[in-house]
């Protein structure tokens, strides 16, 4: 069986197993067809491929390189791998809680974490991961016959760059519980992919090194022209030349505002991963499965936050709208409790699927300027039907005080 049959075969084993698992879970409730197909469609396509190309470039990073033939299948792997791996990667990102701008001395919301890497130190990151980009074009796209033995070694070197910035990013997400190990399985092949080039060109340099041998009369030249040539010492050459690169990288990098040791503080100077050293303070709870809570997240010039409250036993910010709109159910609990229930039933069916979906502060902001003509309303209710509605409206989110006991 060749690679490419082998890979669709892998990819529809994994299709026809996510089917029938989803068959026998529908089994037990009302089955829909088109839904399941979706499903294990989604699953196969984002989960199953990336398991394969994961697996295939495993193997291809450990086989001899010289009897390898089929090198075109090799390349749509790799390709496949680097196109598909950004996208589901940035695609991930977006959908976890990971704020990337968000420092670790910033106050966060709930479950959100800041950033694996010090926004300060991204500069440098991003340098070391372009010499990486760089290296592979360079090794990729020129044929090896045309680049000198130099070249070669530099383009390793550069590569080599991004690859310890991917080897840095593994070791600062990884969990074995949580969506940071997916995180890891793109840079994982990036080094994967990293290792098979270099293998792959010491191979194919020794099918060509006779052809391409110069000799020099200087006997300096000469002795470094026969490391140069020997493919098996490139990876400790591009090590060794590594340390220049990273030097020169530096240097710029101080012409731009970075500390030389950024490239270090990029993944210490941060909070809650592994690698980190700080402590950030605790993020601030509110219960996004309410609307008016999560307005009292917009920005502050907006939504006008009046202090810290407690609901559900965890602390979330007050604005004058969220008090309101509570006071305002709160009577309705009191004077018409049928009516409440009712009204609640509705709100949790069709409130929260809007209420989850709000991530921004300028949604919270256009959520909280929607809100404003309800607000007056229940304001206007509430001016109506009790006596003291500011004292109502004031207690709202008060923790209870703790009873006292006296002999």
């Amino acid at each position: 069986m060749n690679n490419k049959r082998l890979l669709l075969f892998l990819f529809m084993g994994g299709f026809f197993i996510i089917t029938i698992l989803g068959l026998y879970l529908a089994s037990v409730g009302e089955p829909d067809l088109l839904v399941l197909l979706t499903c294990a469609s989604s699953l196969s396509i984002f989960f199953v491929l990336p398991l394969v190309l994961t697996g295939y470039n495993l193997v291809y990073c450990f086989r001899d390189w010289e009897n390898i033939t089929n090198r075109k299948t090799v390349l749509a792997v790799e390709i496949l791998t680097l196109i598909l791996g950004s996208v589901f990667t940035l695609l991930l990102a977006s959908l976890s809680d990971i704020k990337f701008k968000a420092d670790w001395t910033a106050t966060l919301i709930n479950n959100q974490t800041h950033s694996p890497i010090w926004p300060a130190a991204w500069p440098a990151v991003r340098l070391c991961l372009i010499l990486g980009i760089l290296g592979y074009l360079i090794l990729r796209c020129i044929p090896l016959r045309k680049m000198p033995p130099l070249v070669t070694v530099l383009g390793i070197s550069s590569m080599g760059a991004g690859m310890v910035m991917c080897v840095a990013w593994i070791l600062q997400v990884f969990s074995i519980d949580g969506i940071e190990c997916l995180l890891c399985l793109f840079p994982f092949n990036c080094v994967l992919i990293g290792v098979k080039i270099v293998r792959e060109k010491a191979a194919d340099w020794k099918k060509i090194e006779e052809f391409e041998k110069r000799r020099f009369s200087n006997p300096l030249l000469e002795r470094l022209n026969q490391k140069m040539m020997d493919s098996a010492t490139w990876p400790f050459q591009a090590f060794l030349l590594f340390w220049p690169v990273i030097g020169l990288c530096l240097i710029v990098l101080s012409l731009f505002g970075q500390r030389p040791d950024n490239l270090i503080r990029a993944w210490t100077e941060t909070s809650d991963w592994n690698l980190s050293t700080k402590i950030s303070p605790p993020n601030v709870m509110y219960d996004d499965h309410y609307l008016c809570t999560v307005a009292a997240g917009g920005h502050r010039p907006l939504v006008k936050p009046l202090r810290m409250g407690v609901r559900h036993g965890h602390p979330v910010t007050v604005n004058r709208q969220l008090c309101i709109a509570n006071a305002f159910e709160q009577l309705l609990e009191e004077r018409l409790p049928r009516f409440h229930r009712g009204l609640r039933n509705f709100y949790d069916t069709y409130g929260f699927p809007i209420a989850r979906r709000i991530r921004s502060p300028y949604t919270a902001d256009l959520i909280y300027v929607l809100m404003k003509p309800l607000e007056w309303f229940f304001l206007a209710i509430l001016y109506l039907a009790d006596a003291r509605p500011e004292d109502r409206i004031w207690m709202q989110y008060i923790p209870p005080v703790p009873k006292t006991f006296t002999k």
